[in-house]
């Protein structure tokens, strides 16, 4: 489990392919002690586990693989050499949870339709897949791209974040513009009331 709260921007430095799996390396500020072997991380919203550890000069690094169900329901797909990522390692007892239960479990592909940016701070428009966007509510929590956001405003399948300076600063969303592609983990508790509500009709 994790909660949305960036610790870490790190680096894609290289991709192979291994037949249906892509391995990883990601270039990190963690210490590489401090990372177990089977960890699981939330690299820009999906939860990869780490298979291999190490250094590279003052670089630590670890490599995750991605399956082909991670590669066609997120943006794991589409990532090359050079991107940067959204890093947050998993939960421990007695960890304050500062955003909201976040699983990794990723739901989506959401896409900006607008940045107004305004006073260091910026308004992102974003539209939800539409079998998502009942599960969008205004003042609620989403996760994009591994980040705890809560809604603004919401309007048929789109809806909107406002977002920080402090943000924008220590993670990826500084560079986020209109047509990007953003894995979305909609709210646990939103999922199992619908459900709850599902099963009662």
């Amino acid at each position: 489990m994790f909660t949305g709260l960036v610790s870490d921007v790190g680096e894609i430095v290289s991709i192979e392919a291994r037949g249906e799996l892509r391995r990883i390396r990601i270039a990190c500020s963690y210490e590489a002690e401090s990372i177990a072997l089977g960890a699981s991380i939330a690299c820009s919203g999906p939860c990869l586990t780490a298979v291999a550890i190490g250094r590279n000069g003052n670089r630590t690094w670890f490599d995750v693989d991605a399956a082909a169900e991670t590669l066609a329901r997120t943006t794991v797909g589409s990532w090359s050499v050079g991107r940067k990522l959204n890093l947050e390692r998993s939960l421990k007892i007695g960890d304050e949870l500062g955003g909201h239960l976040v699983s990794g479990h990723v739901d989506g592909v959401a896409e900006i339709l607008q940045r107004t940016s305004f006073d260091g701070m910026a308004k992102f428009d974003i539209r939800a897949p539409h079998a998502l966007a009942c599960f969008i509510a205004e003042k609620g929590s989403v996760s994009l791209d591994g980040t705890s956001l809560t809604v603004n405003t919401v309007e048929g399948d789109d809806f909107s974040v406002l977002l920080i300076p402090h943000t924008l600063a220590v993670t990826t969303w500084g560079e986020r513009k209109a047509g990007d592609q953003l894995n979305i983990e909609i709210d646990t508790m939103a999922r199992y009331a619908a459900r709850l509500v599902e099963t009662r009709e």
